[in-house]
């Protein structure tokens, strides 16, 4: 997607998640061990500001403050990091910065927190019961960031191994595919890209009845098994 694409797209998805935390910050996030939504809000908030960091002095080691605890102050502090980041992000998408991954420009993180937003709005909106589909061509996006970014960056921290052999990604709603592992792929996973984003996030079964496996689907099992993400 285009950088500027993305940049609009997180401000939707901040906007989006930010209205949640008016619901019920105790609600339990179903995907996030034992997190309630008001510990999801401080995750999402101060990922924020350490990438706002990340463009504006090129560093990766910043730690962001805890949130307050109380919901007024939780309310001010995330639209702050929300601020500071969209702010941050305003510049040259091919400016410089400090990134996890090629390429280190703010263009890396126009589409990284984007994502990010675009997982954690449906995780809040999953926990009041809430949640919509994920716009088509974002998810889309979402898909090629795991296999371009999230799971080489996984398999480099030693969080999982390298998939033993390919299997084939279509979404069936974009005609988008992807494929992940070595060689010709074995088997082929059909879905909605929102589908397909969230079964790679751990938000939906790989096994679930939207999802429309052919070929060797034990070894696309396998492969897909990470943790891909985290």
């Amino acid at each position: 997607m285009d950088s500027q694409d993305l940049l609009f797209h997180l401000h939707r998805e901040l906007v989006a998640f930010r209205a949640c935390l008016d619901v019920d910050l105790e609600a339990p996030i179903e995907h996030c061990g034992d997190w309630t939504l008001r510990d999801l809000a401080e995750h999402l908030g101060g990922s924020n500001l350490w990438a706002a960091v990340a463009v504006t002095e090129r560093r990766g080691d910043y730690v962001a403050p805890a949130a307050p605890r109380d919901r007024d102050g939780l309310l001010r502090w995330f639209d702050h990091a929300s601020v500071t980041l969209l702010e941050a992000l305003a510049g040259d998408p091919s400016a410089e910065a400090w990134t996890f991954h090629p390429p280190g420009t703010v263009g890396f993180w126009r589409r990284r927190r984007c994502l990010e937003a675009l997982v954690h709005r449906w995780d809040a909106e999953n926990a009041l019961g809430t949640a919509g589909i994920l716009d088509p061509e974002l998810a889309s996006e979402g898909v090629t960031e795991v296999f371009d970014t999230i799971a080489p960056r996984q398999v480099v921290r030693g969080r999982t191994r390298p998939p033993g052999c390919a299997v084939r990604l279509d979404a069936t709603d974009t005609g988008s595919s992807w494929t992940y592992g070595p060689g010709a792929p074995v088997a082929k996973v059909s879905g909605t890209a929102d589908h397909l984003l969230l079964m790679l996030w751990g938000r939906l079964p790989m096994t679930d009845e939207v999802l429309v496996w052919e070929g060797d689907s034990d070894a696309g099992l396998r492969a897909l098994a990470g943790p891909l993400t985290g």
